[in-house]
């Protein structure tokens, strides 16, 4: 009888670990449901022709900087990508040349790697590039922008980079001008896709790298 006995409370004990353990995993499971429902929607807008970068969360413009682009032999691609991830104070790799962090880093402070080989958002040895098509293909910002951007995003928000001027740009960034009606025209805050798909330029090319990768071969940021 105390052998049954013990063998029931066991059992009883057992089944109460289970429950327990099940709870705690539907509490999880709620938990990061409801931080995702709850999380900003963020996208970065940044409009190749105009050379400025938006930030829009849930909708609402947050932030506008100027930014510089690829050069016309290095074009930007246009379309839509994502930030793959993310890095402090990187170290520049380009063949058997590295450049450790600091004032004469080519990427800057920060780097932010979109989700197609050798793109980012960074920053630049080179401040007065700022503003004009100048890079291989990245998207430069200043110092300051770069270090206060760096924390508004994370990895996985959505990135367009827009290769014309639209009615959409227009809005955001309010420069009055007339937008260009064509059949390339990007559209921007029509993201819905979680992982984007990498674009090329019109000239079916992508421009050098400018990734701060450890062992990866990429050239000068000039």
């Amino acid at each position: 009888m105390r052998t049954d006995r013990l063998g029931n409370l066991a059992m009883v004990a057992g089944a109460v670990v289970v429950l327990a353990a099940q709870a705690m995993g539907q509490q999880d499971a709620k938990q990061s449901t409801s931080e995702a429902a709850t999380a900003p929607r963020r996208v970065i807008v940044v409009s190749l022709e105009d050379r400025k970068l938006a930030l829009v969360e849930d909708g609402q413009v947050k932030k506008v900087y100027t930014v510089a682009v690829g050069k016309p032999s290095t074009p930007s691609p246009a379309g839509t990508f994502s930030i793959e991830r993310r890095v402090k104070n990187p170290t520049y790799h380009h063949g058997d040349k590295t450049v450790l962090p600091g004032p004469g880093n080519p990427v800057g402070t920060r780097w932010m790697g979109l989700n197609t080989h050798g793109y980012g958002i960074h920053g630049t040895n080179e401040p007065k590039s700022i503003g004009k098509a100048a890079s291989h293909g990245c998207i430069r910002m200043a110092k300051a922008d770069l270090e206060e951007f760096y924390e508004l995003v994370a990895v996985g928000d959505t990135v367009e980079l827009v290769g014309q001027r639209n009615e959409e740009t227009a809005t955001l960034f309010g420069d009055g001008q007339k937008p260009a009606v064509t059949a390339q025209a990007q559209p921007v805050l029509t993201a819905t896709a979680e992982t984007a798909t990498p674009a090329t330029t019109p000239q079916g090319q992508i421009a050098k790298s400018e990734m701060p990768s450890a062992g990866v071969a990429i050239p000068a940021s000039r």
